[in-house]
Formats: structure tokens, sequence, C-alpha cells
């Protein structure tokens, strides 16, 4: 039999012992998955991580709205204990003020930790199944080149095959935002001697304001929704 002969055969054998024998499809994928990546393999985990984000945030967006009517009633208290008894209304304005102090921290706990666990989830997907470099980098601007004073930079930068690639995670995005993350790309560029390929900013809330500054340079935006957000 010709090698022709035997490709033909397979050609036409493959697809129907493919079909019914599992350990042969199994082999069969095994054997060529190294030299096919499917496309829509990323695509799905990364759905996934920003469901489990948007899951998050609104089961926090829940508990503040929650905790803000249970702030509105104790304003009404405040309200009528107030001719009562001063002594009384003193201690539960201190109260309050605990109380507010905790529902701002507890808003910002979970900004950091969001944008934590999106960061922790993109560079495993990346690395582990795509072969991707994801470096969180911390470094000291000397010269004040970011924030106009001397100060520490946190930067996440992909790089893949020579491309690199940028990216700004945060729970908000604002104008002023926008151009810190510019120049954040600029002092990369500089202290790395690398040029940056692609600037991309990853945020559930960007400022209308914000938009034009993206556009302008060149800045990638991912938010919630195709409705940006006044902040």
């Amino acid at each position: 039999m010709t090698e022709a002969e035997i490709r033909a055969l397979i050609q036409r054998e493959l697809p129907r012992a493919i079909a019914e024998e599992p350990a042969l499809r199994d082999f069969v994928l095994r054997t060529v998955s190294e030299y096919y990546t499917p496309r829509t393999e990323f695509d799905l985990k990364f759905d996934r991580v920003l469901d489990e984000l948007q899951r998050d945030r609104e089961e926090q967006a829940r508990k503040w709205d929650e905790q803000n009517h249970k702030w509105e009633e104790n304003t009404q208290r405040l309200d009528r204990l107030e001719v009562q008894n001063s002594a009384t209304l003193a201690e539960i304005q201190k109260a309050n003020r605990r109380y507010e102090s905790t529902i701002g921290a507890l808003g910002s706990r979970w900004g950091l930790y969001s944008e934590a666990s999106f960061r922790n989830g993109l560079k495993a997907i990346l690395e582990e199944s795509f072969g991707v470099e994801v470096l969180n980098l911390n470094e000291y601007d000397h010269d004040g080149m970011v924030f106009g004073r001397p100060d520490q930079v946190e930067i996440d930068v992909i790089i893949k095959n020579g491309v690199t690639i940028l990216c700004e995670i945060k729970s908000s995005m604002s104008k002023s935002d926008m151009y810190i993350f510019d120049r954040k790309a600029t002092f990369y560029e500089q202290r790395h001697q690398r040029q940056v390929t692609r600037k991309i900013v990853m945020s559930p809330m960007v400022d209308e304001r914000a938009k034009p500054v993206a556009e302008a340079l060149g800045i990638e935006m991912y938010s919630y929704s195709d409705q940006v957000q006044e902040i």
C-alpha cells in the first residue's frame, strides 16, 4: 500500500473511528493539542473571571445598600433624640462616625481586593495556559515623572514574543488616572529601554471625562459596560 493510499484510508476511516471509540478520540486530542490552542479557551476563562467579579460587585452593592439603609435609620433616630438627651446624642453621633468610617473602609478594601483577585486570576490564565510572562513591577520613581514627586510606581506588565502590554487594573478610573497611567508607560519605557506595544485599562467604573483622554493617549479601555459612568 502506498503512502497516498494510507493517507486516503486514514482520512476516510478516522472520523468514524473517533466517533465510535472514545479511547482513540482521546489519543487524537492529546496528539494534536500541542499544535493547536483553542482561541475560545482564554475567552471562556476570562469571562468566568469577569462574571465572578461582577457577582462579587453586585453582592457588595447589596450589602452597601443595607448598610446605608441602617445608617439612614440611625440618622432619623438622632433627629428624634436631639431634643431629649444631649449626652446620648453625642454618643450616637460618635457611633455614627465610626460606622461611616467602617463603611468607607469596607468599600476601599473591596476595591483593593477585587483588583488583586482579578490581577491574580489574569496572571494564572495567561501564564499557565498561554505561556505569557506577567509581571507586577513596583519601582521607585526618583525623578517624580509619574506623580510629580518621587514615589513608588506599580505597573502590571504582560510580555509575549517581544510584545509588551501595560495594564492598569483598578476599581475605578478618573481623568487624572488616565494621565497617570500614560506617564507610567513613559516611565517604564525609559527605565527598561523597551517600547510599550499596548496600554490597557480594566475597570468596572470609568469616568465619562476619562474616555476622550484615553482615546487621545492611545489607551484601550475595558469596563463593566459600554456606558461609562461618571465618578
